[in-house]
């Protein structure tokens, strides 16, 4: 006599022939286990009978007859070494799919046989889809969404995203020109996805551990081989152990700065020492012990690199990333912060005639589209009189941070004008003009005039600049989204850049004639909140971070 969990074996199978003497169960399983004349987990032989017949007895673990009745049956074949595949239905995490369900698929994947696919290529061919609507469909049954890389010019040298980039250098033509492409991405650091576990309640456990993120994560840098890479929430014991070293061996030179408190992840901006040199690396802490606003420990990095490439002039590029504070209910720590990142970029950007080099700032501004700190770094100028803190970042419809912001948002000690630039340099430009006008003498309307605009609520910066993106797809008007997970999608995520004269994708207004600057050539597209639903919200099985990494394509214009 079995013992009776062996007995209840038979309950859920359908014993039958397939010609390969294999007895299988009625559903698919992954588990193969060969019973090699006796049951793996006991010591006794498996009932083999010697004679049979069209009256035989099922041996008695296959549960009752009438299970079985209708199973056409060709026992005169079954010997000791048949095959019984045994259900494993154990998850590795709660909300994970059963091992028997992914091992299944796995095997019906793998045993598709040349026929069968040329069968599934006619099928799809024969519904008339497009060959792009065929992979998407495909890629979807793999649970990725492809991006698709969208072009500006029609000289745009990337052909491909996951093509190799190929340079004609026998083409005195494009000797002339440097192109190069710019990531920003946030790639999750692993204190705050623990921190913040809250957020990813929509994931497999297994899928947000480090172990697993990082090959995923150093894969999309690997494919989208970008010349500039801006990360944020970069972990400091991963970037010393692991990042800093798998970058580098993909010829890329790092530049690191460390958040200033508690928590160990920074900012990183890395290029490709086959494209750039490093003029000089500026770090900007945003905490200010003496000054009680900024208490907070976000940083930012300003680079100016030097293009590796035959012209006339010694260009330069600025490049700046950074990951402003995430308080929907602290706008005006994230004015100050945004205003002390433009004051750095302002000192290291200059040129020798008094312009700017081409600039771009990349990062995490913890701030929508439209928002009033948005529209200050496109437009270049905020009036934020009357403007509650709350709104400045535009995370929250009906924000909770109702106080309103303060003039000067920021004290006088902390060096930086209205203008967003240092103050010493902003004083040595007024004693300059003063010298010319020492002779001219004030009247009270002047001195009235001179005392309101020390109390102005107007910000402004300098620079001219555009976004890569245009934040909404022009056909549905549907938002794209760069970060998504149990809480939110939105965008708050970009790429800004001083934008040339002669560049088709610039908004209006943004180009400036006696720069030069930069053309955009192309971007990876982003997706809708809908798209990334499909593929189960971020991170995910492919993609191992919360935010989509951001790529675009410039040309340096030059004057």
């Amino acid at each position: 006599m079995l013992p009776r969990h062996v007995q209840r074996l038979g309950r859920d199978c359908i014993a039958h022939w397939n010609g390969s003497q294999m007895l299988a169960l009625n559903s698919p399983v992954p588990s193969c286990t060969r019973w090699a004349g006796h049951y793996p987990w006991a010591s006794f032989p498996l009932p083999v009978p010697t004679d049979f017949s069209v009256n035989c007895r099922i041996p008695p673990f296959f549960g009752p007859w009438r299970q079985f009745q209708n199973c056409n049956w060709q026992l005169d074949n079954f010997v000791q070494s048949s095959c019984f595949h045994l259900p494993n239905p154990s998850m590795k995490s709660e909300g994970e799919e059963p091992l028997t369900k992914k091992r299944k698929l796995g095997d019906q994947h793998d045993t598709l046989t040349l026929e069968e696919g040329t069968n599934v290529s006619n099928q799809e061919e024969a519904s008339g889809l497009s060959v792009a609507q065929i992979e998407e469909k495909r890629c979807s049954k793999k649970g990725i969404v492809k991006r698709r890389w969208e072009y500006f010019c029609q000289h745009s040298r990337t052909m491909k995203i996951f093509e190799n980039k190929q340079t004609d250098l026998s083409n005195t033509e494009s000797e002339a020109k440097f192109d190069f492409t710019v990531m920003s991405y946030n790639i999750l650091s692993q204190n705050l996805l623990e921190d913040n576990s809250h957020l990813y309640k929509h994931c497999r456990q297994r899928l947000l551990i480090w172990a697993y993120r990082f090959p995923n994560i150093l894969q999309e840098i690997k494919q989208l081989d970008a010349d500039v890479l801006c990360l944020q929430e970069v972990q400091e014991d991963h970037y010393r152990t692991e990042i800093k070293s798998s970058l580098e061996s993909l010829g890329y030179h790092c530049e690191y700065k460390m958040r200033t408190g508690r928590k160990p992840d920074g900012c990183a901006v890395c290029f490709k020492t086959s494209k750039f040199s490093l003029i000089s690396s500026n770090p900007v802490e945003f905490f200010r012990r003496d000054i009680p606003l900024l208490d907070r420990d976000n940083v930012g990095l300003v680079l100016l690199l030097q293009p590796i490439f035959h012209c006339k002039t010694n260009a330069a590029i600025c490049i700046a990333n950074t990951h402003l504070l995430y308080n929907p209910r602290r706008g005006d720590i994230k004015l100050t912060q945004l205003a002390m990142l433009l004051a750095e970029i302002a000192s290291v950007a200059p040129q020798k005639d008094g312009t700017f080099c081409p600039i771009i700032i990349c990062g995490d501004f913890n701030s929508v589209p439209g928002s009033p700190l948005y529209r200050f770094i496109k437009e270049g100028k905020l009036n934020y009189e009357g403007l509650s803190i709350g709104k400045v970042s535009g995370q929250e419809q009906f924000p909770r941070g109702q106080r309103i912001l303060s003039i000067p948002i920021w004290p006088k000690k902390l060096g930086i004008s209205q203008n967003c630039v240092y103050e010493t340099k902003q004083q040595q430009k007024e004693e300059n003009a003063g010298e010319k006008l020492e002779t001219a003498k004030l009247d009270k309307s002047q001195e009235i005039v001179v005392a309101s605009e020390k109390l102005s609520s107007k910000l402004q910066h300098c620079f001219k600049l555009s976004s890569v993106y245009s934040h909404y797809f022009p056909e549905t008007g549907i938002p794209e989204v760069t970060t998504c997970h149990s809480r939110s999608a939105v965008t708050v995520d970009y790429i800004f850049y001083s934008a040339a004269c002669d560049d088709t994708a610039v908004q209006p207004g943004a180009e400036d004639s006696s720069h030069g600057g930069l053309k955009l050539l192309g971007r990876l597209a982003l997706l809708t909140e809908k798209d990334l639903w499909t593929v189960n919200g971020l991170p995910n099985e492919n993609n191992s971070s919360d935010h989509l990494p951001l790529l675009a394509e410039f040309r340096l214009i030059e004057r």
